[in-house]
């Protein structure tokens, strides 16, 4: 339970920082901001699908395969949380696995950050454009 608290704290941290003010006075559009959404995403990802995994794992059915491999090894299970982070997150998702339970809730919280985050990125660089 350890786990899934700091997880969902790293989470709520890197989410958090792109409201908070900058105190440079650099172009809002930059190879650095872009970098730092980039990294944004890849947390966002990593965060939900250790959340899949760690719950998957822990006997919470948050995910189905709707493949022929049906392998419960730590291994297996890690990346096939990260790849449905990862499609949940870039895209609508491909059906291969499918979050069921509770995982359907995450997804949809997932699904919403990961629209957010562009409109956020968008809505910083216009109001700091407007402050010059």
């Amino acid at each position: 339970m350890l786990v899934l608290g700091a997880v969902i704290f790293i989470l709520y941290a890197s989410i958090a920082s792109m409201w908070v003010a900058q105190s440079k006075r650099k172009p809002y559009i930059s190879a650095e901001n872009f970098v730092a959404l980039l990294l944004l995403y890849f947390t966002m990802m990593l965060g939900f699908g250790l959340i899949y995994a760690w719950m998957q794992i822990n006997g919470y059915n948050v995910f189905t395969r709707n493949i022929e491999e049906e392998s419960n090894r730590f291994g297996h299970i890690l990346l096939d949380g990260l790849y449905l982070s990862a499609t949940t997150l870039l895209s609508v998702g491909y059906g291969d696995i499918v979050p069921v339970g509770i995982g359907k809730w995450i997804a949809v919280v997932e699904a919403l950050l990961g629209y957010i985050m562009p409109a956020t990125f968008i809505t910083r660089f216009v109001i700091d454009g407007n402050k010059k």
